[in-house]
């Protein structure tokens, strides 16, 4: 009786290579966590992000933006990305003014928020319009300001000047160094 030698001298060599690819792999976390995670990146991203702040179960500020990423070091902060609107509301309940942006940041700790590029803050009753490229809101005295150039528009003139200050509803404001005041016809 004739043994088939030729087909088991194949198979103990596959047997012995596939052995020894499962029994010299390791998985070390610490490597490959080091290998795998970037300390710049966010520890989570939102996309088509949305959150109402609320007071007593009344709206406060709403909060759109097209992408939010949400760090933990150097601090707690979020950062929105691709577009950004904040809806400010009156004691009844209705918007009182938009704030839009390309870009911002809430330090998560203080609650500041940070808008720039592209910057529209809007009084929807007033028809009042502040325009410049960075905003400042200070959630501890209520306060939105700059120090950039900045352009308000209303239905009967147009003020520019250098740094402002409002409220969030921008009901009132208050530049820092004006500069020009130009009256529009009706």
């Amino acid at each position: 009786m004739k043994r088939n030698l030729k087909g088991k001298s194949f198979i103990i060599p596959v047997v012995l290579i596939t052995t020894g690819i499962f029994f010299s792999c390791s998985n070390d976390l610490e490597k490959v966590k080091r290998i795998t995670h970037n300390p710049d990146s966010p520890e989570e991203t939102s996309e088509e992000f949305h959150v109402v702040f609320t007071d007593s179960g009344i709206a406060q500020i709403e909060i759109f933006a097209n992408i939010a990423e949400t760090y933990a070091v150097p601090k707690k902060m979020t950062k929105f990305k691709d577009g950004l609107k904040v809806n400010f509301f009156n004691d009844d309940g209705t918007i009182a003014s938009i704030l839009t942006s390309i870009y911002g940041e809430i330090d998560d700790e203080s609650g500041d928020i940070v808008v720039s590029d592209s910057v529209v803050f809007e009084n929807l009753e007033d028809k009042k319009r502040l325009e410049t490229e960075i905003l400042y809101w200070n959630k501890d005295t209520d306060s939105i300001f700059t120090d950039q150039p900045v352009t308000i528009i209303s239905p009967d003139m147009i003020l520019t000047g250098i740094g402002a200050w409002t409220t969030p509803l921008f009901d009132t404001a208050q530049f820092f160094k004006p500069k020009a005041t130009i009256y529009l016809k009706d």
